[in-house]
């Protein structure tokens, strides 16, 4: 949140300030992400357009079930005979030319209503978002050569009749570079949205508030660049998809009206009845630092020494279910154990069966041989 006091107010015509105003106290306001997208989203609904099936659709046909015993399915069936569509299936969502599941009415519950508290605190929230360089330029907005944030400048701007000397103030503010990000990214939408008059979508740029609606129609042709009233500050623009951090541009009259329309943390609002700015809930949000502050510390009471309690567990006695004890007992039963699964191994068990055969065939060479070596020395004699 913005802490200075005050804030400098450019020129229109030149790269230069013209004075100082004072700091509204809405820009030191808390930032509820969570209240500003509850709001958003419920806000956003609020302008859709009703919507429905034809009631009859899917239910113009003369059917009727065939009932039990035939061993068919109970669904009504076309009636009549002589063409392919006689007995087939109607008016479910399952059966070809039947109706859609739970057919969409127009008395669904299209609109929200919003707690009028909740939308105003959601407004403080955005407005006082659009004042932390880090979290318009999150948003993607391009203000590194902008001169600082909340960007006030001078009353003038409301004579401009020409967009083209419009043109020139955005390019003496350095607000240019938004716009043309803007104009950079427009894009053809993708989906069926294309067909039904939005075909383009784009990002959002800077927004310029003026205290009324004068001089606005210079202004209104510039593509990226939206107009606000002070009076009439909408959230589904001041945090656009529900993201806090919009870039708007002040005009000096619109941002010295901040304090009368949304008030300050100890008076209410001029505007607004009965309405101040909600309070922050921690003065400091460094909360590591004020757990380990001494003077929490001081207010702590001293860790309690617990007796250590005696182990329940029982000490095993059984060597062959317990395997820790058993291991403790007979160290060489692991080794054992690896060489019982060994020796179940397929491949183990088909290599021993090879070895043990090509031994016993060598024994039987072995023995053939000195046999027939005897028998020789025999008949020599």
């Amino acid at each position: 949140m913005s802490a200075r006091p005050t804030v400098n107010v450019y020129s229109a015509s030149e790269d230069k300030t013209v004075g100082t105003t004072a700091l509204p106290a809405v820009f030191t306001a808390p930032i509820r992400n969570d209240v500003v997208q509850f709001v958003h989203t419920n806000m956003a609904k609020n302008s859709r357009q009703a919507y429905a099936v034809n009631r009859l659709s899917g239910m113009n046909h003369s059917a009727e079930s065939w009932g039990t015993g035939r061993a068919v399915a109970r669904i009504p069936r076309i009636s009549g005979g002589g063409t392919s569509t006689s007995g087939a299936g109607a008016f479910g969502n399952m059966c070809k030319g039947g109706r859609m599941f739970a057919p969409t009415k127009i008395f669904r519950r299209w609109h929200r209503k919003i707690n009028l508290h909740q939308k105003r605190f959601a407004v403080v929230s955005a407005l006082a978002a659009s004042s932390l360089p880090s979290l318009l330029m999150s948003r993607g907005h391009k203000i590194e050569n902008i001169a600082e944030v909340p960007l006030v400048v001078e009353d003038s701007i409301q004579g401009i009749e020409k967009t083209k000397q419009a043109v020139a103030f955005l390019n003496t503010i350095k607000a240019i570079d938004d716009i043309n990000r803007v104009n950079d990214s427009k894009a053809i939408r993708a989906g069926a949205g294309k067909a039904r008059n939005r075909r383009y979508v784009h990002r959002r740029g800077p927004m310029l508030v003026f205290p009324d609606n004068k001089g606005t129609r210079a202004f209104r042709n510039i593509f990226g660049l939206d107009i606000a009233n002070v009076n009439a500050l909408n959230l589904l623009h001041l945090a656009p998809g529900g993201h806090v951090g919009r870039f708007i541009i002040w005009t000096k009259g619109a941002f010295e009206q901040l304090d009368k329309i949304f008030g300050t943390f100890t008076t209410a609002s001029a505007v607004k009845k009965g309405f101040t700015l909600p309070a922050p809930m921690l003065t400091s949000t460094d909360v590591t630092r004020i757990m380990q502050s001494e003077e929490v510390r001081r207010a702590l009471k001293p860790k309690k020494l617990q007796l250590k309690k005696a182990s329940s567990n029982i000490q095993p006695t059984n060597g062959i279910k317990n395997t820790r004890l058993r291991l403790r007992l007979n160290p060489f039963s692991r080794k054992a154990t690896q060489q019982a699964k060994g020796l179940r191994n397929k491949v183990n068990r088909d290599n021993r069966r090879k070895l043990k055969a090509k031994r016993i065939n060598a024994a039987k060479k072995g023995v053939a041989k000195r046999s027939t070596g005897k028998k020789g020395a025999a008949k020599k004699k």
